[in-house]
């Protein structure tokens, strides 16, 4: 099979009154755990890639190993590049068959970004691959991408009007909240992502899921919202695992790497399944294909 189309999965699951959940994979075995965790619960899903991890294992190799994995469940799986400000990783994604390619463009003033973002639509669409747009920042920093600061900001107006312009599949406003882990309540934006909803066909993502309460997300996605970034609770997931294990490892004196391994997958699995039920995606997999 083919990867999925994001923006189609989006689109099903906004219609469907859920979200796909788009999560940050960061090796072989995230990626493994994912996928499986879909398969289990009949649900389709967004293997996201960071740049970092594209460079650092590469773009060929990810692109291979995320195939293999879509080929061999009945799911739908899309392969999506997260936050990515440099055009020549962009065209190496859209080379390398990924599903889509988040076009960061936040840290560039309003006519740049605005020019950059239909340049890209233009590149990807000609090869298949569907373009999620960020031109207002997204606060906070992630695998080095971002800023802590709000450098640009834009009305509903002017977002839709550079969305539909550029022919943007995805769009990624700011609706209050930021990536990594919250150190105070955020003020979230239902409102905004309402406005954006009843405004346009175009799917809403929201960034910053990880510290969001079941009542939050359930929020979002009756506004609408029906993409929703998972990073961070991977992340932590899959290093608590590991550090639980190796403070194991050495009470016991007993070093097996293939152990670890199993309790990385075990944890991934776990936060990835507790995000699909939560997003509503479970046994959703025959209508996002269709």
């Amino acid at each position: 099979m083919t990867f999925a189309s994001t923006r189609r999965l989006a689109a099903a699951a906004r219609a469907g009154g859920y979200a796909i959940p788009a999560v940050n994979i960061v090796d072989q075995l995230s990626l493994q755990a994912t996928v499986a965790a879909a398969q289990a619960a009949n649900s389709p899903i967004i293997l996201q890639t960071s740049v970092k991890t594209l460079k650092v294992v590469g773009a060929a190799q990810l692109a291979a190993a995320a195939r293999i994995a879509a080929d061999a469940v009945d799911v739908p799986v899309a392969l999506h590049l997260d936050h990515c400000p440099d055009r020549a990783v962009i065209t190496e994604a859209i080379a390398q068959g990924w599903s889509s390619v988040l076009f960061d463009a936040s840290d560039r003033g309003l006519d740049q970004a605005w020019a950059e973002t239909r340049e890209v639509v233009q590149e990807a669409h000609a090869a298949g691959v569907d373009v999620e747009s960020e031109i207002e920042n997204i606060v906070g920093v992630e695998d080095g991408v971002g800023s802590d600061e709000a450098t640009h900001a834009y009305s509903v107006d002017t977002l839709l009007e550079v969305a539909n312009d550029t022919g943007t599949d995805l769009l990624a406003p700011q609706l209050g909240t930021a990536h990594g882990l919250y150190t105070a309540n955020p003020t979230l934006l239902f409102e905004r992502a309402s406005e954006f909803a009843s405004r346009t066909d175009i799917p809403i993502v929201l960034h910053g899921g990880t510290g969001l309460s079941a009542d939050d997300f359930a929020r979002f996605i009756a506004s609408g919202t029906s993409k929703i970034n998972i990073s961070t609770a991977l992340k932590l997931a899959y290093l608590h695992s590991a550090h639980r294990h190796l403070v194991a490892a050495e009470a016991s004196g007993k070093w097996e790497p293939v152990k670890l391994f199993a309790d990385q997958v075990e944890a991934v699995t776990a936060t990835v399944t507790e995000h699909i039920d939560l997003f509503g995606s479970r046994d959703k997999a025959n209508g996002a294909a269709a």
